[in-house]
């Protein structure tokens, strides 16, 4: 049971008991976020919500693959290889030998994405942790590890079932790898731009996706309950972190041509 220690020489008050199931969260995440977090600040939790987004993170990855392809995917990387300067002083035998290597690295990736998955949480709820406490926030790290994974949960479900049923009915043909790492349910403004024209204005125009956005309303609730912050404080934190990861996306999107 985690400790709330007070200031200078004010008692240890111990934390309220849970009053819900780690069950009960995952389905009441959905209908009163409220209650949810009110009862992760009693006690934080995440690891069977984090679970799941893990596994249909890495099942979307895996159905993506073999949806395109070993072809299709050596072939989307040989067009990325072809824009890279350094590729035209290649032999041919070169180049195949570099795809080799990233097809098998990819392998790696595909099957390290639970942990990666994972580390993200960490850093994610290392972010809302310092950004919480800069604001005058309360909440422990385990606290703001449950609000980032938690406020990502119901986000990640629907859109990922809904990818899911994409995938399975739209033609391999029809599926631009580059962008359909990502997801192939494009509920955003950038569903409207080339992303291979203009791949920084439609990786902006993507942050403003209905899925992101229901998860920073799911965060500013969450990080304003556990942390005892103001709700603009709770969306000043949520925003600060939504931006340096739209910065991180706009930067890979320059580097690689591709909207991110």
């Amino acid at each position: 049971m985690e400790n709330l220690e007070g200031a200078g020489s004010q008692p240890i008050m111990p934390q309220e008991p849970a009053q819900m199931s780690e069950v009960a969260t995952l389905g009441s995440i959905f209908f009163e976020p409220g209650r949810v977090f009110e009862d992760l600040k009693r006690k934080p939790r995440f690891v069977m919500a984090g679970v799941i987004i893990a596994l249909l993170v890495t099942g979307y990855a895996f159905g993506l693959y073999y949806k395109i392809g070993e072809a299709g995917v050596r072939s989307y990387l040989s067009e990325q290889f072809d824009k890279s300067p350094r590729a035209q002083n290649l032999t041919p035998e070169q180049k195949s030998n570099a795809i080799n290597l990233q097809m098998t690295v990819g392998g790696i990736v595909r099957y390290a994405f639970p942990i990666l998955v994972f580390v993200f949480f960490l850093i994610g709820g290392l972010l809302y942790w310092l950004g919480s406490k800069a604001f005058g926030g309360t909440g422990g790290f385990l606290h703001n590890l449950s609000v980032w994974i938690y406020s990502g949960f119901p986000p990640a479900v629907i859109s990922t079932i809904a990818n899911f049923i994409v995938l399975a009915l739209k033609s391999a043909d029809d599926i631009d790898f580059a962008a359909s790492q990502r997801g192939l349910l494009h509920a955003n403004p950038g569903f409207f731009i080339d992303g291979k024209a203009a791949p920084v204005l439609a990786t902006v125009l993507s942050t403003f996706d209905i899925f992101f956005i229901w998860g920073w309303i799911l965060a500013a609730i969450g990080l304003r309950i556990t942390n005892r912050l103001s709700s603009g404080s709770a969306w000043a934190v949520t925003i600060i972190i939504a931006l340096i990861g739209i910065t991180f996306r706009v930067i890979g999107a320059l580097l690689s041509g591709n909207a991110n």
